[in-house]
């Protein structure tokens, strides 16, 4: 007699039943790719570079793009990957202490401080939205 045992299989199973009813775009609060900073321009790669390490700091999961893409390449790739969002710093977020949102659908949400996006994530992640 042979004794069968499959732990991981409900486990699997749940997975692949969240992958198809999301189609792929998770919710900010189990996405393994929630934020994308994007600078303008090389000038604002610390700037992008300290923004992250504050989403990092919160406990999400951000990246920076510092590749010699044109700005428009960089947002394609970061909508591509199914980031949740795209924050986008130039000169004026900097001066301002903000980010400029954008969704994956490619909506801009506008100018937000990073404190207040910050707030909005853990809202998001704390409600599974």
């Amino acid at each position: 007699v042979m004794v069968h045992r499959a732990m991981l299989g409900s486990v699997e199973r749940m997975f692949a039943v969240l992958c198809e009813h999301w189609g792929g775009k998770w919710p900010l609060w189990i996405s393994p790719r929630q934020a994308m900073v994007i600078p303008v321009h090389n000038r604002f790669n610390d700037y992008a570079d300290g923004v992250r390490q504050k989403l990092h700091d919160a406990g999400f999961y951000a990246d920076v793009d510092v590749s010699k893409n044109t700005f428009q390449k960089k947002v394609r790739n970061a909508q591509v990957a199914q980031y949740n969002f795209q924050l986008v710093v130039g000169e004026a977020e900097m001066n301002n202490g903000t980010v400029n949102i954008r969704t994956r659908e490619n909506k801009v949400e506008g100018e937000m401080k990073v404190e207040d996006m910050l707030e909005m994530f853990k809202k998001l992640r704390d409600e599974y939205q």
